[in-house]
């Protein structure tokens, strides 16, 4: 879907004002985003500390993969600036790991599951480079982490859905990056495939990797995240799990359209129930 508005950059040095923290991993200032003259993102304004680990949550069409896919530069702006480490992602780009929704993927595209893990490899040995045996290696490394070494010569059409979000975020991982970008990585995937991505999550960030997750599961956000961002086309809150995560916030944020899960989320909350 192509936006109608044009796209306004930051330069490299450029100053977001002293609200925004010069030690974040990303600062996103005043970032409006529009599909067609409609607004989907509206003047949204935050930081995210390094070293966190962060769950994006709000209702279906608050703007949470638009948000992602305005940071990296796959929709234009409408006006905001973006910094990741302090610059524009032009330049920061080998410096962030983006694991998609599985459903955007063309799944039939002939590569085996190896090759997509070695994806993550292209940034330093270009588009057109060899893949390399170490190169090979090293994504076969990332596979066995995930629990898929024994796929690395399946078709990806072949693999489960859990197989296949396990591929990618190989691909995340063989690529060592220090801000990762993750879109509903939990979809569709089974309870075993659950707990290994949690674990690489909270791997990473022991790692001082900082970790963006669009996340839809209210249950498991205070088990899961240190941080959240509640977003409905605009910032309801943002935060420490702790500070922010509570159900004035999540009626805020989702309205008419919160459903019994919130309730269940915050009762259980109350009484030390874990999932």
């Amino acid at each position: 879907m192509n936006a109608s508005v044009g796209q306004s950059r930051p330069q490299a040095g450029a100053s977001l004002g002293s609200e925004h923290s010069h030690d974040a991993a990303l600062c996103i200032h005043d970032v409006t985003v529009a599909y067609h003259k409609r607004p989907v993102l509206w003047d949204v304004d935050l930081d995210v500390p390094r070293g966190s680990l962060v769950g994006v949550l709000g209702p279906n069409g608050a703007g949470k993969s638009t948000l992602i896919k305005a940071v990296i530069d796959q929709v234009p702006r409408a006006s905001g600036n973006v910094l990741i480490f302090g610059g524009p992602y032009s330049e920061r780009r080998e410096r962030i790991g983006y694991v998609p929704q599985r459903e955007s993927v063309d799944w039939d595209f002939p590569v085996t599951a190896l090759d997509v893990a070695a994806m993550g490899l292209y940034g330093r040995i270009g588009w057109f480079g060899r893949v390399k045996r170490r190169h090979r290696e090293q994504a076969l490394s990332a596979m066995e982490r995930m629990g898929i070494a024994d796929l690395a010569n399946r078709q990806i059409s072949q693999l489960s859905g859990g197989q296949q979000q396990r591929t990618f975020l190989a691909r995340a991982l063989v690529q060592d990056a220090d801000l990762y970008l993750m879109d509903e990585p939990f979809a569709g995937v089974d309870a075993a495939t659950e707990r290994t991505i949690v674990e690489i999550l909270r791997e990473l960030r022991a790692r001082g990797k900082t970790v963006l997750v669009v996340h839809h599961d209210l249950q498991t956000v205070r088990e899961y995240f240190d941080r959240v961002i509640l977003l409905n086309m605009r910032v309801v809150a943002h935060g420490r799990t702790v500070d922010v995560f509570n159900a004035s916030n999540l009626q805020k944020t989702y309205g008419g359209t919160l459903t019994l899960l919130a309730d269940a989320a915050e009762a259980m909350h109350r009484s030390g129930v874990r999932r």
